[in-house]
């Protein structure tokens, strides 16, 4: 079978690919490889797919079904990896070779990097899919199981560090672009501000959102995609805040409605809400700043407009 990734993955890797990065080339031969050592039966590439990886869904040896996932290294497929295997299937998809075979001990030996086979979810069907108000019930309360203790010795990255790199970018963007200065400063001090007293450490999704959340058989809704960080919750839910940005763009009351989300989530997961509007206003800021970098407009002028109102 031709391994051809999806051009919305193509899309999104080429912002991002540092120069003379042949992971994309490489792909195919590396999926051949993925699927004959694990004897896998191949039913199709998913698309649209996702933005750091390619994800086929495969049959086992056993006809079971399943999802092999090739991720490039920037993604830290072994951080994913490491937390799925942490949360073992709470609230989150399965791995289908974290306790040996061929998958496993490549990935531990280094000559399988980005290689996870996981749990069949139903990949066309997301919480996203549900009306506005009960997709954030089931978000967050699936959003709520993966919050857990860190391991003792974690290979994870933590909150102060993810964003100490991202906002030196914020910084570079706003030295280039006086008009979104002052959004960059109101965030960066309330980065300042958060991380001088953080309430918990725990396990974080990292990138959750209602299209991380898919429909399961084990359970109704699962988690994937995770790019796990250790820090506060209120990090996490700080990206379902703006879920459906669009959405709340175009509403007259799209202010006020963002002010309630914010009351009703922290209310909910028993979440600061000040500590939660602090992260929502860094992370719109900086995924503002960064789609501006990577030439997405309309994206940054959707999001920018949204920090604007906290």
């Amino acid at each position: 079978m031709a391994f051809e990734p999806p051009r919305r993955l193509v899309r999104a890797l080429g912002e991002t690919a540092p120069d003379g990065d042949d992971w994309l080339a490489k792909l195919p031969e590396v999926a051949e490889r993925a699927v004959a050592r694990r004897e896998l039966a191949v039913e199709r590439v998913q698309v649209p797919g996702g933005r750091s990886s390619l994800v086929v869904l495969v049959r086992t040896a056993e006809g079971v079904p399943a999802v092999l996932k090739l991720a490039p290294r920037r993604a830290r497929p072994g951080s994913e990896r490491a937390a799925l295997a942490h949360w073992g299937g709470r609230g989150a998809v399965q791995l289908r070779d974290v306790e040996g075979g061929a998958g496993a001990a490549e990935a531990a030996e280094g000559t399988d990097e980005g290689v996870l086979l996981l749990e069949r979810l139903h990949p066309d069907v997301s919480v996203r899919s549900l009306p506005e108000a009960k997709a954030l019930l089931e978000a967050a309360g699936t959003l709520r199981r993966l919050w857990v203790e860190p391991p003792a010795s974690h290979p994870f990255e933590t909150v102060t560090e993810r964003t100490g790199r991202q906002a030196e970018a914020m910084r570079a963007g706003a030295a280039a672009d006086a008009e979104i200065a002052p959004l960059v400063d109101a965030a960066l001090a309330a980065r300042a501000e958060l991380l001088a007293e953080p309430p918990e450490r725990r396990l974080l999704h990292g990138t959750f959102r209602q299209s991380k959340v898919l429909a399961g058989d084990r359970m109704p809704w699962l988690a994937v995609g995770p790019d796990p960080v250790v820090g506060e919750s209120a990090f996490d839910l700080a990206r379902l805040v703006r879920d459906r940005v669009e959405d709340l763009i175009a509403q007259p009351s799209g202010a006020s409605t963002t002010r309630r989300r914010i009351k009703r989530l922290a209310e909910s997961l028993e979440v600061d809400q000040e500590r939660l509007r602090g992260w929502t206003l860094f992370r719109a800021v900086e995924s503002g700043v960064r789609a501006r970098r990577v030439g997405r407009e309309q994206d940054a002028e959707l999001l920018l407009e949204f920090a604007g109102w906290l």
